[in-house]
Formats: structure tokens, C-alpha cells, sequence
């Protein structure tokens, strides 16, 4: 064992340029922090630039220099540009064939099963904005009790509901009948609890009571692996959900970056070894999916100001790894992740300086490069950790 802890910090949506495979998805072209970047007159990034973020790809506002750190970036094998599958890649489980996706809706059979599991009727059933739709259906489902289903781009089913109408806890129960019945032929990759309140023309979302339950998989991750050679897998942001908690050790649900940035603080500052492995979701949540640029530079700022206390607190035998799970292009059409590279960047005080890691042609290589460092066996992936330890 080389490295005792392994952080890492992914940047949820944050891509770095459209993947080979972009047009295939309809995202050629994608980019989300060169666009960014491009929109807002440039980024503010020292730390992240230090680590090396613009050696990888150009970014105005970010220098390519002599970097502290290991950097390249990754292709994702899973043909999917969704959150779960991208973060099971990282972890050694990638899913082929990928999620069915629903442009034109969920199927009517599925959607008669829901209504009559339910209990009631159901509006909506389309790719939809999340805030758009609770502003056109929300007076509708107040009146009649209808729930608003919707999808995106993405292998989702949301589940939208006033919290007059449908207490929390009640709609977390319709979420798991959902989820029961999309597998097979019905099959989503995630039900999404997307409780509301407000009253008409000012419904607002309450994100931190959203739930997500993704699709159960039996295979074998690097985070069992961990768990099972009594190694501490510690988890935060929404990763928990997305593992169903398998091969977790500890989870703390964080529901900003902010929330996230400081259990970091606080996890750095324990005593453990293994890994902590999380996602800042503000940059898709907030920012990727509304299309929103400034809110996107501002929220990769507030990051790099904090990651110089982050990397203060690292420990002579620690590691951290700065990647994402796909890309938001906040400048793209549409309103749903885009297929894309997502940076690598690796740094420790005992890591190798400015090595060029290049491609690497799975999110996978980065859960090799964990079960490699603590001497654990995965199947998928390529380890990086000989090219970056000293």
C-alpha cells in the first residue's frame, strides 16, 4: 500500500470536451469548461491551474504551466452519459448495454401499471425541465392529485409532487413502487423523488429532500473489494444512493458542494485508510441544467478558492484525484448531460510532478489505480499508479 487514503473529488458534469462517440449522443461539440469559460470572459482557477487543469485542454483563463500534479483525462466505455453509470465505471462495473433512454415518454403500459399502483392518475410523461414542468402542471396536479412523471435525456423517471398534496415520506414510497416496476423490459436507470411547494407562478423544488433510487446491480466494485479487506470506504454527495450503499462503509448525504467541500475538511483531518469518494453536485443540479454559464464559473471559483485548504490538509501519504462522472455543458442545446471527456487530475506529496497521463479509455483506470494501490483485483480498467508515485 502505497497511498494509506485516496480522496476523490468528483466534479459532477464538469466534461472537458466532446468524446469521440459525441455525435452518437447528439453532443458534438460539447465542452462544457472551455464554453464556460468562453462565455464568461474567462476562468479564475490558480489551484486547479497548479494541478495542471490546463495542460489538459485549452481553457481561457487557465494557464498551461510547470504543474504540481499528475493531469490528463478520461473516456468513458459505458454507453450512457448519465450520473450512476459514470461513477460505477469509476468504481470497475461498467454497464453494456447502457440505460434505454425515453425521448417520446414512458411507455403506456408502464404508465396504466403506475396509475393503477398509485392509485391515481399521472400528467407529464415527457423529457421535460424539472422547474418548467412543476410551472405548467403544478396548478393541475394541486387540483386533481395527478402526479407529474417526466424524464430527460437521460435514463431517469421523476416523479414530481406538491408537498400539500403528497407529504415526503408518501412520495418516497411511490418512488419505490416505481422502482419495482422499472426493470426489464421497463427498465430506468434511476427513480428521482422531485417533491415541490409553493403555490402557482412561484412553485419551487426542494432539493434537499430529492431521492434518488437507482437500478440494483449485483456486480463486484472496487468499494467491495475495500469494504471486505476491512479498508474504509467513505462516501458523500449523492453516492450512497447511487450504490444503494453497497460496499460503503460510511455515508453522509451532502446536498451542496459546500456541504461536500466541508466534509472533505473534516474527513482529511481523521484517521483511517481507504477511501472517500464523493460528488460536488451543484455544477450539473444548479448550474449544467439550467444552462446557466455565470452560475457555472462562479461555482468552479468558490471550488478552487477552497480546494488550496483541501490540499493544505493532505497528509504525506495521501491522494487526491479530481475528476467528473460526464459533462453539462451550460452553453449546449437542450438542458441534458453532454457527452464528454472529464478531466484527471492527480495530486499527492508523494506523487510525481507533470506527468502527462493522457487518454485514458476508461473511467475505470481510476478504480484500477484504487484496488492496485491497496492490493485488491478488479477486472476492468488500466492502473495509472506506477506512472504517478515517486
Amino acid at each position: 500500500m502505497f497511498f494509506k487514503r485516496i480522496f476523490i473529488i468528483v466534479l459532477d458534469g464538469v466534461g472537458i470536451g466532446s468524446s469521440p462517440d459525441a455525435a452518437r449522443f447528439g453532443d458534438s461539440g460539447a465542452n462544457t469548461l472551455a464554453h464556460t469559460a468562453e462565455k464568461t470572459s474567462g476562468l479564475n482557477l490558480p489551484n486547479l491551474e497548479k494541478l495542471g487543469l490546463g495542460n489538459i485542454s485549452d481553457i481561457a483563463g487557465v494557464e498551461k504551466i510547470e504543474a504540481l500534479g499528475c493531469f490528463g483525462k478520461m473516456q468513458e466505455m459505458n454507453p450512457a452519459k448519465n450520473t450512476d453509470a459514470g461513477h460505477w465505471e469509476m468504481m470497475g462495473f461498467v454497464k453494456d448495454p447502457g440505460f434505454p433512454t425515453y425521448p417520446a415518454g414512458f411507455p403506456h403500459g408502464l404508465i396504466k401499471e403506475l396509475e393503477m399502483q398509485f392509485g391515481t392518475g399521472i400528467i407529464g410523461n415527457r423529457p421535460a425541465s424539472g422547474t418548467e414542468i412543476i410551472k405548467e402542471l403544478g396548478k393541475e396536479h394541486l387540483k386533481t392529485g395527478d402526479l407529474i412523471v417526466y424524464t430527460s435525456g437521460d435514463s431517469v423517471l421523476q416523479i414530481a409532487a406538491h408537498v400539500d398534496k403528497y407529504p415526503v415520506e408518501k412520495l418516497y414510497r411511490l418512488c419505490d413502487m416505481a422502482r419495482k416496476l422499472c426493470v426489464g423490459r421497463w427498465e430506468v436507470g434511476r427513480i428521482i423523488a422531485r417533491p415541490f411547494a409553493g403555490e402557482p407562478n412561484k412553485f419551487y423544488r426542494i432539493n434537499e429532500k430529492r431521492k434518488d433510487i437507482p437500478l440494483e446491480f449485483s456486480e463486484t466494485t472496487v468499494l467491495d473489494k475495500l469494504k471486505e479487506k476491512g479498508f474504509s470506504t467513505i462516501a458523500y454527495g449523492e453516492v450512497g444512493e447511487l450504490f444503494n450503499n453497497k460496499g460503503i462503509t460510511e455515508y453522509v448525504h451532502t446536498k451542496t458542494n459546500l456541504e461536500g467541500i466541508d466534509f472533505l475538511k473534516k474527513t482529511l483531518q481523521e484517521d483511517f485508510s481507504g477511501i472517500v469518494f464523493g460528488n460536488l453536485v451543484d455544477f450539473d443540479m444548479l448550474y449544467g441544467h439550467r444552462r446557466d454559464a455565470e452560475g457555472m464559473k462562479n461555482a468552479l471559483e468558490e471550488f478552487d478558492d477552497n480546494l488550496c485548504t483541501l490540499i493544505d490538509y493532505l497528509r504525506e501519504d495521501d491522494l487526491m484525484i479530481i475528476t467528473a462522472d460526464h459533462g453539462n455543458d451550460p452553453t449546449f442545446k437542450g438542458t441534458d448531460h453532454t457527452r464528454e471527456y472529464v478531466p484527471l487530475l492527480v495530486y499527492g506529496k508523494n506523487c510525481k510532478q507533470n506527468i502527462d497521463l493522457g487518454v485514458r479509455s476508461s473511467f475505470a483506470n481510476l478504480g484500477k489505480t484504487i484496488a492496485e494501490n491497496f492490493d485488491v483485483e478488479i477486472d476492468e480498467g488500466k492502473s495509472f499508479l506506477k506512472e504517478i508515485k515517486r
